[in-house]
This record gives C-alpha cells, sequence and structure tokens, in this order.
C-alpha cells in the first residue's frame, strides 16, 4: 500500500474535502494520513496525526512513519505556527525519498516579477512593492486609484482600494462579508492609518482595474487546472464570481456567489464571447509551462481572471492550493473527479522512475 499523507495547518481545515479524498484511497491501493507538520517527531521521524480506516470510514489517531507522497495544503499566515511550520515543509521538500504532489509557488511579487517578461506580460497588472507610503501617494497622483494588497494574502484578506479626491482620500475594503468605507480629510489622517498597516507586512500596488459587470458587482472567471493520471495539465472547471455591489472582491469566502461560465458567456455579445474565450486559451495554454520552468512541479493551479469595462483581460491571481467551490458550485457533476485527481496523480508519481524523480529534488534543495 502506498503511504498517502495530507498536510494542513489546523485538523479541521478542509475536512470534508479530504475524507472524501481518504475514502476512495483503498481502490487506489493506498492509505491515508492526515497530519500537521509541527506532528512530526525530530528524533524519532515519526508523526502524531491521524489515519482513515476505511471500515469505519473515520480518521483515527495514529503514529506512524512520514508518507512517502505528500499533498501539502497548508495555508500560512504571519502567526507563530506558520512560521514553525514553514520550515519543516522546507525540509521535507528537500527529502529524496518523499516526493510532493506539487512544491507551491512563491508570493505575488515574485510571481509578477517570473512572468512580466514572458509572452504573458501584457495581461498582468503593473505590479510594485509598497517600499514606503511614499509610492503610494506617488501613485495616487498619477492614477488617482489604486489597490494595495499582502504579497502573501489569500482568499482577498487585506485587500485595500484608495482613491484619492480633490482634497480628500477614500479608502474601502472588505471584511466578514461586509464593505468598510472611510474618508480620511487629508494626506497627514490618511498617513497615520497607513504607516501602521505597511510596516506590519509587505504590501503590493496595482492600478485600480475597473472589474465591475452593469451592477456595479465585481466579478471575475475562477478556472482550475489540475494534472491527470498521466501528469498532462487539463482544465478541470471554470465559473464565474460575483462580489457585493460597490464592493471591491469577488471571492465566495467574502460573501460572493457563484455562476456557470456558459451562463455568463451566453448574456454577452457573440464577438466579444469569441475573443474572451480565444484569450483565456492562449492563456492557459501557455501558463502551466511557464510556471514550471520557472519554479518547482505542480500539481494544480488555480487561476483568476479579471475583465475589464473597456475589455481588457488580466490575470488577477495564480494559487497553487486552490479551492474548488466555484467548479464543485458550479459543475457538481465534478465532484468524484476532484476528489479522485490527487489520487491519480499521486499513482502517477509513484510510478515514475526514481531517476526521473531525482531532478525534482535537487532543484528542490537549489530553492
Amino acid at each position: 500500500m502506498i503511504a498517502f499523507g495530507i498536510m494542513t495547518l489546523t485538523p479541521d481545515s478542509e475536512i470534508s474535502y479530504l475524507t472524501e479524498i481518504a475514502k476512495s484511497a483503498k481502490t487506489f491501493e493506498m492509505e491515508c494520513f492526515q497530519f500537521i507538520p509541527s506532528q512530526i517527531n525530530p528524533h524519532t521521524q515519526r508523526v502524531y496525526g491521524k489515519k482513515f480506516d476505511p471500515k469505519s470510514n473515520q480518521w483515527v489517531d495514529d503514529e506512524f512513519p512520514i508518507p512517502s507522497i505528500l499533498y501539502d495544503r497548508c495555508f500560512y499566515g504571519d502567526d507563530e505556527h506558520s512560521k514553525q511550520c514553514l520550515p519543516i515543509v522546507s525540509w521535507l521538500k528537500s527529502r529524496n525519498d518523499i516526493t510532493f504532489l506539487g512544491y507551491g509557488l512563491p508570493n505575488k511579487l515574485e510571481l509578477y516579477e517570473s512572468l512580466k517578461d514572458t509572452v504573458l506580460a501584457p495581461y498582468l497588472p503593473p505590479t510594485q512593492a509598497v517600499s514606503g507610503s511614499d509610492i503610494i501617494f506617488k501613485e495616487l497622483e498619477t492614477k488617482e486609484k489604486i489597490i494595495i494588497k499582502p504579497i502573501n494574502g489569500s482568499q482577498g484578506h487585506g485587500i485595500y482600494y484608495i482613491k484619492k479626491n480633490d482634497k480628500t482620500f477614500h479608502v474601502k475594503t472588505e471584511k466578514q462579508k461586509q464593505i468598510i468605507s472611510r474618508i480620511f480629510p487629508n494626506k497627514v489622517k490618511l498617513l497615520k492609518w497607513l504607516k501602521p498597516l505597511i510596516t506590519s507586512k509587505q504590501y503590493l500596488l496595482q492600478p485600480y482595474l475597473e472589474l465591475f459587470n452593469q451592477e456595479l458587482q465585481p466579478f471575475d472567471i475562477r478556472i482550475l487546472l489540475q494534472k491527470n493520471e498521466q501528469g498532462n495539465w487539463g482544465e478541470r472547471g471554470r465559473g464565474i464570481r460575483i462580489g457585493s455591489t460597490g464592493g471591491i472582491l469577488s471571492n465566495l469566502s467574502a460573501g460572493g456567489t457563484a455562476t456557470t461560465f456558459t451562463e455568463w458567456l451566453a448574456a454577452i455579445p457573440p464577438k466579444a464571447a469569441d475573443y474572451i474565450c480565444s484569450e483565456l486559451d492562449y492563456i492557459l495554454g501557455k501558463l502551466p509551462q511557464l510556471l514550471e520552468d520557472q519554479f518547482l512541479p505542480l500539481f494544480e493551479i488555480g487561476i483568476d481572471i479579471g475583465i475589464a469595462k473597456n475589455g481588457s483581460i488580466w490575470i488577477l491571481d495564480l494559487n497553487s492550493k486552490p479551492g474548488r467551490k466555484v467548479v464543485l458550485q458550479t459543475s457538481p457533476e465534478l465532484k468524484e473527479t476532484l476528489y479522485h485527481a490527487p489520487l491519480f496523480y499521486a499513482k502517477h508519481l509513484y510510478g515514475t522512475e526514481k531517476h526521473e524523480r531525482k531532478s525534482i529534488y535537487e532543484k528542490t534543495l537549489s530553492h
């Protein structure tokens, strides 16, 4: 039996998804384990985690060796536990007896730097690091509207829209599914609010793009790519995420809703629909290879595409640990496919000759 391990930062993270994977593991001749990186005993190199029992269909506490194939579903934050787990995962990636389904992507700023000189450059919003408040005020002088976001952010957390009016400044964000809006009467007041924010974590700055529909709801296209049982990239599904009127986020975690891509496409002029589909095909045809040429091998990619009022198409975000909500809500018939995908690809990796995998490990060490 192949030992298939799933790593999370908390025991209940994505538990329904992980359980569905585990229920099918036996038919793939696999044993399924779940653990937190900090549960590895550094002396014995054994893990105190959970093993899935196919007879009771339950996770049970267990102690076991580190599984030979790992599916990393850890979402790191700025907390101490994340900082504790990161070096452990780096150590696991350096071991030549362990294979990861996917080795992850760097932060948003590094991703931009790696893609800005490729054929996909026209689809990337101009992006720069927020090294100080001066950069923000300089951009506001020329663009009037900007977005700042954490370089390690996910699910829309910590994104701020800033607009310069004649004398005042308008700041907008979304927290706990609520739009929070504030007017600062002058630059001094904005600076007082801004400084603690940009010194607490690293931010990037982009121009504000008019990415909303006729109802002034922000929306984007979420596309899920995964590798199949032969190790080849393919699209699993795509859907439209729609946010609140007047908001800045379309994320489902921020209160957004999902609709099918087909339904959305049918509501726009045929010429525009053909153009969008052609552009999406081009992006999806180039992106996986470009990423794997520059970084470590991946298993899945979540791609967020924005379409501005003027018809321009933008790659808004790339995620190596994507969620499945949009695809499951818009194409529920894909449930089994999505639950089986990690197992199929794990089986493929396990069957790959050791010498073929060696180059992956060497690349891991070089990073």
